[in-house]
């Protein structure tokens, strides 16, 4: 699976059709309640997603320019990687726990793709955006405050995001080509540390938009981001641990 270009998010097409799901070999535990867990906020988001259709007549139209929009092209962006992440590493091992996460991470972030695509059809907006990516977390929040970024234990961070710069979490080409070439345990390992990190830049660009947005369907779905990725975040650091890793900074 092949992303778009993580540095503008310039273009974007309709997310690839939702991968294969890797036979069980009857290991259960966290990770199979984390996946419960997880489908469980994914059915929520899309009944809320059909219920914020109805309601949409009620609503303002997002603009091209709004934290809405903005939100909705540039985390397409980055669940696209989420998706090229998760698949690399269903590639590099034969560990039932990791395949299983990435799976879920896979097909999760797919579906939220879709959705975010659909939105902007919706809106009668172009999937490419106008301003450089991340221009609308530059803008201030609803209540007049800037937004800063959080860290996994809700530490605030007071570095600016600028326009057109990475996308917090985003993993670098070099990363995701390094990722490419690693098995077994390696391969889990970064997978896990790529991957801790990336669900750490969604959850901070989910919580910028609930800053910025009353639009019902995107504060569900903002919201169930913030929800499901820091689950698995703890999820993801307790299977570095096992591996003898440190933890993500």
């Amino acid at each position: 699976m092949t992303a778009p270009d993580t540095a503008t998010g310039s273009s974007l097409a309709p997310p690839a059709a939702t991968p294969s799901r890797p036979p069980r070999r009857g290991r259960g535990g966290r990770i199979a309640v984390a996946v419960v867990a997880s489908l469980a906020v994914v059915v929520v988001a899309v009944a809320a997603f059909s219920i914020g259709r109805l309601s949409t007549l009620a609503e303002p139209t997002p603009t091209t320019t709004s934290a809405e929009a903005g939100f909705a092209r540039d985390m397409q962006v980055h669940h696209q990687q989420g998706v090229e992440l998760a698949m690399i590493v269903r590639d590099a091992t034969s560990d039932d726990e990791v395949r299983l996460l990435a799976y879920d991470i896979a097909t999760t972030q797919a579906q939220q793709a879709g959705q975010m695509y659909g939105w902007l059809a919706s809106w009668g907006l172009p999937q490419a955006g106008r301003e450089p990516s991340m221009t609308w977390m530059t803008r201030p929040a609803a209540d007049g405050s800037g937004h800063a970024s959080h860290g996994a234990d809700g530490s605030a961070d007071d570095a600016a995001h600028e326009p057109g710069a990475p996308m917090p979490g985003l993993a670098t080409p070099e990363q995701v080509a390094e990722l490419r070439t690693l098995s077994g345990v390696e391969a889990e390992v970064r997978f896990l540390e790529l991957m801790v990190a990336h669900h750490q830049g969604a959850v901070d660009m989910a919580e910028a938009v609930l800053d910025r947005s009353s639009t019902e369907v995107v504060v569900a779905l903002a919201q169930s981001i913030v929800d499901s990725q820091t689950s698995e975040i703890e999820l993801m650091e307790s299977m570095l641990e096992e591996r003898g890793a440190a933890p993500v900074e």
